[in-house]
Formats: C-alpha cells, structure tokens, sequence
C-alpha cells in the first residue's frame, strides 16, 4: 500500500521521543516500511522515521532542550503554525496518489477537511474528546470519509457520545529492546518516569512512596515548570531522587533494577506506554484505577486503587512487589507486543482501502 502518515507536530519524530506518541509514530512509520509499504511521513522537519519524509513544519524554532517552540509576538503563534502547516498538506495530499491517509495528527484540520479530499482516511484517536477534535468529527460524519480506530476499551467509551462503537487496538512495545530482570535482581527502591505533569501525578507516587517506607527514583523530563516548583519541589528530600532523562538502556535497567513501579495519571490515561515498559521488564505496578489502566494491569501485573489515595497507593506498592515478576513479562508478550499491534493496524488500513475502493466502483 501507498500510506500517509501524518504525525503531530508538537516534537519531532525522532528518538529520544517527546512523549508516547512520538514513539508510536515512529514505530508504525518504521515498520510499515519495512514490511514492504511504500510510505511517506507528513512531519516536521526534523522527523526521522521510516519512509520518506514530507516536511510540513520548520522544526528552527523548536528546542531540543525544553520541547517547545520559540514564541513569537506577532499572530504566527504556534496554534496559527499548525493550523497553516495542515491546511496545506490537506490541500496537497491527493496529488500523492495514496491508498489511505494514516492520521496521527490530533489536530482538527485534517479531520475537518476529509470530506474534501478523494483519499480515504484512517484516524487514530489517542486522546479523550477535546473541544476541537469533538467539534470535527461530529461535522465529518457528513462525508463518512474516516474510519475511526483508538487505543483502548476505555478511549472508545470515551468518544461513544461522538463515534458509536468505535473499535480499539492496544499499543504494543518492542520487547525485543526491554530485557526482562528477574526475582532477585532488583533493588530496593521505587520507580516512577514519564514526563513531569499535573496529568501524571507524580506528587501522589512522593507521597506514597515515603508512607510505604520505599526510597522513590524518578526519570523524567519537566514538562510543566510551575507544577513542578509548586507540587513537587516542597515534597522533595532524601527518599525521592530526580534522574531527569534517561536514555534507553538507563531506563531499562533502573525500571528492572525496581521492586515496583508507581503510575499515577490524575486523567483518563487512554493506554500508557509505561505500563507495557514496565511490564516488559517484569517489574509489577502499583496504579491508579482510571483510564486504561484497569484493562491492561492485570491482578498478577499489578495492584490498583482509587486516584488520589495515596494511602491507598503505599497498600498496594507492598502487595505488588510479592507478584511473579515472570508471568508479568509472559503476559506482555502476550498482550502488548508491537508486531501483534502493527499486524492489526495493517489490516485495519486495508480495510479502510477495500471499503472505499468498493465504494468508489459503484459511483
């Protein structure tokens, strides 16, 4: 097939990754490529996935630092940018003769601008509704020309009120590049990484890891300064230590080096990535019960309690590390293995082909 994925254009698509779905981007982007599909990558500049690479955004402004563009003072915001950086893609995406359209985008344009456009779309949907990707779908289901796909039971009922029955697919990881630390290599400590946000709730994980009595290891970039310097910062003494960013294979080791690991998302997380990682590594959670988390963390991966409690969390932290750490790495493989994923995708998007060429002869 001849696919066009487009990305998001917060970050670039290119390791080490911003965030989820950076990675996820990168990964379809790559390994489509590779099972044959012929494949071009509607990114910023910056971008180094697999296939070949349309530019859609200047990545000058953006720092590699921070993660985040320079501000301008004049109207080409980075809000205008995008919105700009979509509308002509959309304007110019027929002319390249696709099969599907692989929409990764999160942005409404994209959406919005479907029903104008001959080549049949595929959207992923990574997030809960928001107010503008609401308002866009509800005015494309006039056209019918995207089929919907998201990323947990729980997203789906999320959008139920705007996409009726919306079909779902599990991230999945390469666990090839997660090594499995078995009982009785660990350390004794806590783990908790991701990016540093109110929607992560790392504040909690502090909390519950000084009430369990358990030294804490964070890894993570900040990714908001003022709930870090507000929630954070006072909670912080001997028994927390901020690592900051890590690389892959530092990762890997302090995730599987740990007793257990916290995930603590204060929204309705639609999958989490840290899960499969921790997974992966067959260190066991102790969560919270929101989002996607109860359909992934099994009772032998993980124990979880209500957002918030951090009480609650410490309990479960001392329950979680007596799990076997072995059927926890069995299950990701299972469960959470990215060529099952990319397999489904696959068929998904040539689905997505089949309908609309069926269509398409009739008229």
């Amino acid at each position: 097939m001849k696919i066009g994925v487009i990305a998001h254009l917060k970050h670039p698509i290119k390791a080490p990754f911003a965030g989820g779905l950076e990675a996820f981007t990168y990964e379809i982007t790559h390994r489509l490529t590779q099972r044959g599909h012929e494949v071009t990558l509607f990114a910023s500049s910056s971008s180094a996935a697999g296939g070949k690479l349309y530019p859609i955004l200047d990545d000058c402004s953006y720092d590699s630092r921070t993660g985040m563009r320079l501000k301008k003072s004049d109207l080409s915001s980075e809000y205008i940018a995008e919105h700009h950086a979509y509308y002509r893609m959309m304007t110019e995406i027929d002319a390249f003769e696709l099969d599907v359209i692989f929409n990764n985008s999160l942005h409404y344009v994209p959406v919005t601008m479907a029903g104008v456009i001959k080549t049949p779309m595929a959207t992923v949907l990574h997030t809960p509704p928001f107010y503008e990707l609401q308002l866009a779908t509800r005015a494309e289901q006039r056209f019918k020309n995207i089929s919907y796909m998201t990323v947990s039971r729980s997203n789906a009922e999320n959008w139920k009120e705007y996409i009726s029955d919306c079909p779902f697919i599990h991230n999945g990881i390469d666990l090839n590049k997660w090594t499995f630390y078995p009982e009785g290599k660990q350390g004794n400590y806590a783990i908790w990484f991701g990016r540093i946000h109110p929607d992560k709730g790392l504040d909690t994980a502090i909390q519950a890891a000084k009430l369990a009595g358990m030294p804490l290891k964070v890894a993570g970039g900040i990714a908001d300064k003022k709930y870090y310097s507000e929630k954070i910062e006072p909670l912080l003494d001997s028994n927390t230590q901020m690592l900051g960013l890590l690389d892959h294979q530092q990762l890997n080791r302090l995730i599987g080096e740990a007793r257990v690991c916290l995930i603590t998302p204060v929204w309705q997380e639609p999958f989490g990535l840290v899960v499969a990682e921790s997974m992966a590594c067959g260190t066991p959670v102790a969560g919270v019960r929101t989002g996607a988390l109860p359909e992934i963390v099994t009772d032998e991966g993980g124990i979880l309690v209500e957002p918030g409690d951090a009480p609650g969390l410490a309990g479960a932290m001392l329950q979680a590390i007596a799990l076997d750490r072995k059927k926890i790495r069995n299950y990701a493989e299972a469960n959470l293995n990215i060529e099952e994923m990319l397999t489904r995708y696959e068929k998904f998007l040539e689905s997505v082909v089949t309908q609309h060429l069926a269509l398409t002869s009739k008229l």
